[in-house]
């Protein structure tokens, strides 16, 4: 098989749910779990007890403070969640995801699922360091879903994908950057806009963050890639350092 996405949660409330969770990652072969910021702190027994003997991912799940610290080593990042209106995602259905993620598998790329807690979901900061949307095709009239019962829909899509004959490469070239390399890029392109006052009104800086990270995660830069755009801001940087420069100059040959 090829090497299967690693299952996100984030901020999950119960232990019982993370042992579903497990469980239903080792009937369809998943075992890299990882948890962020568990509601009741971890390792909860209950989990173990839910998970009914699947205690291999339980057993190796760590524990990271952030989402971006989570996905940092992985390089193509589903969010399973709802349409989110703020942000230009593809949104695909389970089946669709598991297709991609498993092309992208085959050529070697590092995958991961993203699920958000039972109560409040996931983060629209969260979903922007994601390259696209999964949405499970439910019935309006009754739109909840157990956690457990998301991750079973879209590890079973996975394992349909798992036969003899290997997906088509993902895409031609160089894989993807890490999300690791990826946050270092958003994060210098931030501070350096923001001391271009690019982000204006103040109040509004969350939400074009959130854009601007979605638009270049949709990008799947590769390494090479993020390390040329972040000379090339440095670049723009330096220059905008050298006109600041210049015009003090003149101000203080005015003032003289």
């Amino acid at each position: 098989m090829s090497r299967a996405p690693a299952v996100i949660l984030d901020a999950p409330q119960m232990g019982e749910n993370i042992g579903a969770v497990a469980r239903v990652m080792a009937n369809f072969g998943l075992e890299d779990l990882r948890l962020v910021n568990p509601r009741d702190g971890w390792p909860q027994e209950r989990a173990w007890a839910a998970a009914s003997g699947a205690h291999w991912p339980l057993n190796a799940a760590p524990v990271h403070a952030s989402v971006a610290e989570a996905i940092g080593d992985l390089q193509l990042v589903f969010a399973a969640t709802a349409r989110p209106r703020e942000l230009a995602l593809p949104v695909l259905t389970p089946r669709q995801a598991a297709a991609e993620l498993a092309k992208a598998a085959a050529s070697g790329i590092a995958t991961g699922l993203l699920f958000g807690g039972e109560r409040a979901g996931l983060e629209t900061a969260d979903i922007a360091l994601c390259q696209a949307v999964v949405t499970i095709p439910i019935d309006p009239k009754f739109r909840s879903l157990n956690l457990a019962q998301a991750v079973a829909i879209n590890a079973y899509e996975w394992r349909l994908t798992q036969d003899e004959q290997a997906p088509p490469a993902f895409r031609p070239g160089a894989p993807p950057a890490s999300h690791e390399a990826l946050m270092g890029l958003y994060e210098h392109l931030e501070r350096e806009l923001e001391a271009g006052g690019f982000f204006h009104p103040p109040e509004k800086t969350a939400s074009m963050v959130q854009n601007l990270r979605a638009a270049l995660g949709r990008a799947a830069f590769t390494d090479q890639e993020v390390r040329t755009l972040r000379g090339v801001v440095t670049a723009l940087a330096r220059g905008r350092g050298k006109v600041l420069e210049k015009l003090a100059r003149r101000e203080k040959g005015d003032e003289a």
